[in-house]
Formats: C-alpha cells, sequence, structure tokens
C-alpha cells in the first residue's frame, strides 16, 4: 500500500491536464475580452458597409 501511495503522489500526469486547462481558460477569455473592446467599432463598419452597399444598389 505504500508503494501504491509513493506512485500515486509522485504522478504529475494531472498536474499538465490542470497547465492545459488554465491556458485554455485565459486563451478563451483573451478572446471574449478582445470581442467585447472592438464589438462596437465592428457594428459602426459593418452599418457603413450596408449603406454603401444600398446606396451602390440604388444608383445602378
Amino acid at each position: 500500500m505504500t508503494k501504491l501511495l509513493n506512485v500515486f503522489t509522485k504522478d504529475e500526469d494531472g498536474a499538465v491536464t490542470v497547465d492545459w486547462v488554465v491556458l485554455t481558460a485565459a486563451i478563451v477569455g483573451i478572446a471574449i475580452a478582445i470581442m467585447v473592446v472592438i464589438r462596437g467599432a465592428l457594428n459602426t463598419t459593418a452599418s457603413q458597409i450596408a449603406s454603401t452597399v444600398e446606396g451602390a444598389m440604388t444608383t445602378t
């Protein structure tokens, strides 16, 4: 039983999984933060493009 406990305490496979989960969560969080920051600019640009397309279709 002692040998099994020693092997269990020295096993680091779970630590690698935790590292990947933390890194993935950080990347997702950064992506969401970037989307929040640029959302207004994207909406403005999309509206300008829509107006330009509508104006071009009206003149033709």
